[in-house]
């Protein structure tokens, strides 16, 4: 289990930065049960910004997966003038690693100034240093330094929304229209949900089918019960059976279906595509004006079926300062994970859903 790191120790920037950081009187520290609501109301304030970077992961992170966090955040006067949540992760895969931010997307250095993002930077580099791990990784939209080695091979997947109460139908493509309308016709339809048992069931056998570890219940639970009607559950439900489930976060006029899956049924009855219709419905119809589809591997099926619905992909960079041993870039076409994903997807469900759990905490 994690060890305490809730303390308001400073940060040590390199030297360089001493004068800048002097003459705005500002200061790196890690984060402390006391700054959490500073934290998050710069990060609510700060255009930059996304779900990612609020403060509710550090007690996630730690407490479902036992990784030491340190978040670090800027501030002078004014009051808090960047962050940057990082936590550090070990494993026979992962290595030895300091990851802004693990189980997100994206959640790179934020803030109000150059000053304070370049004191963010190198307190990060310093610490990474301290700890002696093996490589630090930022994963952000855009790149912070063009001379680490970087992975560009994933994208996020946008679409802006109608300002009508009900999202147009004539706005998807042809060939989607018509699996909504399938699934129409034989009745399927959505619920929103407060407990996590339905979701839980559909999504843990769409990963194993797809070859992924599932993770630990507790974590969606603690994802539920952390962010609360921010974090919202839909079934797709086609009589009393849930087809298909998703996990959405909502964040700033944006909503993210983040954790996705379908059953074995889902695709007959084209449960994926109706799912996608009645989470952009909602959206729209609470006056939401970004839907994100979340992080795809360009040119993977997933992708594909994303850029089907119209969605943009935009540019999602991860970049590595290597301190011992190669950028942990993997190339998921390598034998040894096909090997992996074939055996997977021939565990029974309640098999892969106890052993899941243990080998997950090292996909992040």
């Amino acid at each position: 289990m994690p060890f305490d790191s809730h303390t308001e120790n400073a940060a040590s920037p390199p030297s360089t930065s001493s004068a800048a950081l002097n003459r705005l009187n500002l200061r790196v520290a890690k984060l402390g049960n006391g700054d959490l609501l500073r934290w998050n109301e710069f990060v609510f304030a700060c255009p930059e910004a996304g779900f990612f970077h609020r403060a509710e992961w550090r007690s996630i992170i730690e407490n479902v997966f036992g990784w030491r966090t340190h978040f670090l955040y800027a501030e002078n006067g004014a009051g808090v003038q960047g962050v940057l949540p990082l936590a550090e992760v070990k494993g026979r895969l992962i290595r030895h690693a300091l990851i802004s931010l693990p189980y997100c997307v994206q959640a790179g250095i934020v803030a109000a100034n150059e000053t304070a993002s370049d004191a963010l930077d190198a307190a990060a580099q310093a610490l990474a240093a301290d700890l002696d791990v093996d490589y630090l990784e930022y994963r952000s939209p855009d790149r912070a330094h063009t001379d680490w080695p970087c992975d560009a091979s994933y994208a996020l997947f946008k679409s802006e929304l109608s300002a009508a109460t009900a999202y147009e139908f004539s706005a998807i493509p042809g060939k989607r229209r018509a699996m909504v309308r399938k699934a129409q016709r034989i009745s399927l339809r959505s619920e929103i949900d407060d407990d996590i048992t339905r979701f839980y069931r559909a999504y843990s056998d769409s990963v194993r089918r797809l070859g992924t570890p599932v993770y630990p219940r507790r974590y969606f639970a603690a994802l539920k019960a952390a962010f609360g009607p921010d974090c919202e559950i839909m079934a797709i439900q086609k009589d009393s059976r849930t087809i298909a489930t998703a996990m959405s976060f909502l964040f700033r006029g944006e909503t993210t279906p983040y954790y996705a899956g379908g059953t074995e049924a889902a695709r007959a009855l084209a449960g994926n595509d109706f799912m996608y219709w009645e989470l952009l419905g909602r959206a729209a119809q609470r006056g939401l004006h970004t839907f994100n589809a979340g992080r795809g591997r360009l040119g993977t099926g997933s992708s594909h079926f994303k850029t089907l619905w119209g969605f943009k992909p935009q540019p999602l960079h991860y970049e590595y300062q290597v301190r011992r041993g190669l950028a942990p870039i993997n190339d998921p076409k390598d034998p040894r994970y096909r090997l992996f994903i074939k055996l997977w997807r021939r565990l029974p469900l309640t098999l892969a859903n106890a052993l899941g759990p243990r080998l997950s905490r090292n996909l992040c």
